[in-house]
């Protein structure tokens, strides 16, 4: 009884839809369809144009549904970002060796785990990852921390240039600390005090105002419940010994003091006119 009704048509129909959506994939991902598909397809194709629901075999719904499976993933990989400066570029304060596994071993398991940790899940940008790392489980805090954390790090970074910070982020530091001499006393002295592994932060507060604080492990300020004080990352330093020890072992305060002279404060002072300013967390 149901011949001929709307229902029978829309169920009749359901498959042209899904092997359609299966044609677009092979189009969009350049593979070539089987000759005996691409047939089936012109009669379907003819059949839809004279108002005949067609019949599509088992072998087209499944090519349909592969592709469509194929096309639509609900969760796209991070990937390591390339370092935007050769290994030694930041010598000799921080050396090639301690760049090179720091980037290509430390940075790239954090992408990999949070990759391992999100399979399955909706898609998020790193940056809106954070908010709710904490919450999310040991997977997402740590490695999706570390993820975000590095990128930011590796950014903030550049060849010895002897400058300091310029235009208003300057006078933001002045306001905050006194001058530019007392910010870095003061940010070398929690950096170094920071117990165990970490991380030591210049942000910027609801109030537009400047502070430093620390987090454990790789934890960060844009995490809920990750910083006491509330604020935007702008500029972060790795005091997990990985980031350290082959050149510098023990001495955490001198490495600390080599890390200002390639602080690249023009790119700092961008990310915050660009993005703490405005209260935005710096996007990867």
């Amino acid at each position: 009884e149901l011949a001929g009704s709307s229902y029978a048509r829309e169920v009749d129909m359901a498959p042209v839809r899904v092997l359609t959506l299966g044609l677009f994939v092979f189009g969009a991902s350049g593979l070539q369809m089987p000759k005996n598909l691409a047939a089936g397809v012109s009669r379907a194709d003819a059949s839809v144009s004279r108002g005949v629901a067609p019949r599509v075999g088992r072998r087209g719904m499944l090519a349909g549904v592969m592709g469509a499976l194929i096309a639509s993933p609900a969760f796209a990989e991070y990937t390591l970002p390339d370092l935007p400066y050769p290994y030694e570029a930041l010598e000799p304060h921080i050396d090639a060796a301690t760049m090179r596994f720091h980037h290509d071993k430390h940075h790239a398991t954090y992408v990999a785990n949070v990759n391992k940790a999100l399979a399955g899940k909706p898609e998020k940008s790193l940056l809106e990852l954070q908010k709710d790392a904490i919450s999310a489980g040991p997977g997402v805090r740590n490695s999706g921390g570390g993820h975000y954390n590095h990128a930011l790090f590796w950014e903030e970074m550049g060849p010895a240039s002897g400058k300091g910070p310029s235009g208003e982020l300057a006078k933001k530091i002045d306001e905050a600390f006194g001058s530019f001499d007392k910010f870095k006393e003061e940010f070398s002295a929690k950096a170094a005090g920071r117990f165990g592994s970490g991380w030591c932060w210049l942000g910027v507060k609801p109030d537009g105002s400047l502070a430093i604080d620390t987090t454990p492990n790789q934890d960060n300020p844009l995490m809920d419940g990750g910083c006491e004080t509330k604020m935007v990352p702008i500029l972060g330093l790795d005091v997990w010994e990985h980031a350290y020890y082959l050149k510098y072992q023990n001495r955490r305060p001198e490495y600390i003091s080599a890390w200002f002279n390639v602080v690249d404060w023009d790119k700092v002072g961008k990310f915050y006119s660009d993005y703490g300013a405005k209260g935005k967390g710096v996007p990867f």
